[in-house]
């Protein structure tokens, strides 16, 4: 089982590698699979040895090898990611059906974490598949009934429709579109305990961040980071939320 579980890090550590590369070019809307990685300073093909995820940023000390540029952190930080969250899905799930609309959702999550960061964008060519793949996957896969997880789809999309009206811009439209994947993964009730705790963490460090002065009072930060950490919560862990939830307020 360890190796098993070794096994499943180090592949996911490789899929953080690839998912970087799909970030920026989608984003620079270039392909996907050519041409071969290259330093985007001095143009140099990047060799296999210098593309290991996690070491080679260490072994190259955060710098190009071939005119010394510093490397972006976010290579290593869409790696670990990656790894982290898809090990994390996979040993809380296990290898059920359920796994398979786990880590779609959880890909197209951090897709939308990388290109958030970088550009604030969560793009169409991300979450508009993954919402058609995700509708196919669950007349097949859930606990629920097909139309559960529809009802769970427009729930999202319906709730980031009214924050952005409400908020007059506030709320982009990739974000609307990527709850409405959420929705289709988690079902309705799970999708709006994603978003609440989405909004609240957004609330605290938005917060600290103006207090500190990293940002400016109005000043737009990306919100996909907080939509992942909602998300993966609520998809592991809601159920004992709710039960929470309902349990406070019936006991008062």
């Amino acid at each position: 089982m360890l190796l098993l579980d070794i096994y499943v890090f180090f592949i996911a550590l490789f899929l953080g590698s690839f998912f970087n590369v799909v970030a920026i070019r989608l984003l620079k809307k270039e392909s996907i699979v050519y041409p071969h990685s290259n330093c985007p300073n001095c143009n140099h093909k990047i060799s296999a040895l210098d593309l290991i995820p996690i070491f080679s940023f260490l072994l190259l000390k955060g710098q190009c090898r071939y005119c010394h540029t510093k490397i972006s952190p976010l290579y290593p930080f869409g790696e670990l990611l990656t790894a982290s969250s898809l090990f994390i899905v996979y040993k809380f799930i296990g290898f059920e059906l359920e796994l398979i609309p786990a880590v779609m959702i959880t890909i197209v999550l951090i897709l939308s974490v990388l290109t958030d960061i970088r550009e604030q964008l969560i793009l169409d060519v991300i979450t508009i598949p993954a919402l058609v793949i995700l509708l196919i996957t669950r007349l097949f896969i859930g606990t629920e009934s097909f139309w559960f997880y529809g009802i769970g789809g427009g729930v999202g999309f319906v709730l980031l429709l009214l924050i952005a009206l409400v908020s007059r811009g506030g709320m982009g439209g990739g974000d609307i579109k990527l709850y409405a994947a959420i929705g289709v993964a988690l079902g309705p009730w799970m999708t709006v305990i994603s978003l609440m705790l989405a909004s609240f963490l957004g609330a605290i460090v938005g917060s600290l961040l103006i207090i500190t002065g990293g940002v400016k009072r109005k000043q737009p930060i990306a919100f996909g980071p907080f939509i992942f950490v909602g998300t993966i919560v609520a998809y592991l862990f809601g159920d004992g939320i709710w039960d929470w939830y309902i349990n406070m307020w019936y006991t008062e």
